[in-house]
């Protein structure tokens, strides 16, 4: 049972205030940066609780008299009121049990069209939608910083920047290959064909957290492909980063200079060099690279079927769901849930799974 103590909060909250005001506090930079995300979250946190206590009491209120006089309209109005608070409720109980290093941070959420072609890069275009939506529901702040348009419909690539509270905590295990099954809109025939894509989310790094050496880096200029205005499409003012030890490659095109679109790529690029290190770079390198190439049969994590039946599963937890259009449109909330719940991930408890 996840429980929530508001003094101890609001001592925390109390305590970080104090530190910020000693005289100095800003000299060592990258600490006074993490406690002031840390109190910003805090403040967030308990804001959030005092706002959803006071929309539960009104909603009991307002149930009460509307009992009292026999106001079926009312109740219909509140009924969709506490639907709303339980699922507010639920997503709260995920934020309250996080415990991950960069839970708390935001993240770099990335799409990739693995094998099938015009579908599969419409398929991409579809995830990449559908995050966004999630991240809509979810009040985040999602900036598409780059994309890679499909050759005939759909994307090749595109990474999203995802802020708000808790981002990486609710969209790390979006990580791994999506399938989908359907009756292919580029086929003359109407066959069914089967899509993949991959998804990839590593949390924001400080870039005073990583020493990279110019000499490892490789910066090329080139014309935006993308949407972004008149000065965006006639200029190079798109930056393309490789980072040579590692081959990692990461390119922005959405600001409106070659200096901002420089200055982003590069916090992408600390951020993936910090999920190598994390998950000890030598012996991962060759696995992450792989596991991109790979986006085909027998890995993926999560089926979309839409045809012969309508049905989402998540391989690694089995929630699965027949209302297959709410989940294209953003609403993941089960398979965040059970994956959140499931053991041995650093998550809360099994009881936290959707009945």
């Amino acid at each position: 049972m996840i429980t929530f103590d508001r003094e101890a909060l609001t001592e925390e909250i109390s305590r970080l205030e104090r530190e910020m005001a000693v005289p100095g506090f800003w000299d060592d930079r990258a600490r006074a940066a993490e406690i002031s995300r840390k109190l910003e979250r805090d403040r967030s946190l308990l804001s959030q609780v005092d706002r959803l206590a006071t929309e539960l009491e009104e909603i009991e209120l307002l149930h009460g008299m509307a009992l009292d006089a026999g106001d079926e309209e009312e109740l219909a109005s509140l009924a969709g009121r506490s639907a709303a608070l339980e699922r507010e409720l639920r997503r709260l109980s995920v934020a309250l049990t996080f415990s991950g290093e960069h839970d708390p941070s935001d993240c770099y959420l990335s799409v990739n069209a693995g094998a099938g072609g015009a579908d599969s890069q419409d398929w991409a275009e579809i995830l990449l939608r559908m995050y966004g939506r999630f991240c809509e529901r979810m009040g985040f702040k999602a900036k598409l910083i780059e994309v890679s348009p499909g050759e005939v419909a759909g994307i090749r690539s595109a990474t999203l920047e995802v802020k708000g509270p808790y981002a990486y905590g609710n969209l790390k295990g979006e990580k791994g290959v999506h399938r989908l099954v359907r009756l292919s809109p580029f086929d003359s025939a109407h066959r069914r064909h089967t899509s993949f894509a991959a998804v990839s989310v590593v949390p924001v790094t400080e870039e005073e957290e990583l020493e990279i050496d110019p000499k490892d880096l490789r910066i090329d200029t080139y014309r935006s492909s993308g949407a972004g205005g008149q000065h965006v499409n006639v200029t190079d003012s798109a930056v393309r980063i490789t980072h040579l030890p590692t081959g990692i490659v990461v390119s922005c095109q959405n600001e409106r200079s070659q200096h901002q679109n420089k200055e982003t790529a590069m916090r992408v690029l600390c951020s993936r060099l910090g999920e190598l290190l994390r998950e000890k770079e030598a012996q991962k390198l060759e696995e992450l690279q792989g596991e991109l190439k790979d986006i085909e049969w027998g890995s993926q994590i999560r089926s979309y079927v839409l045809h012969p039946y309508r049905m989402v599963k998540d391989h690694r937890t089995g929630e699965e769901t027949g209302d297959v259009d709410s989940v294209l449109d953003g609403d993941l909330d089960r398979f965040i849930e059970a994956f959140l719940a499931k053991p041995g991930e650093d998550k809360p408890s099994k009881d936290r799974r959707r009945k």
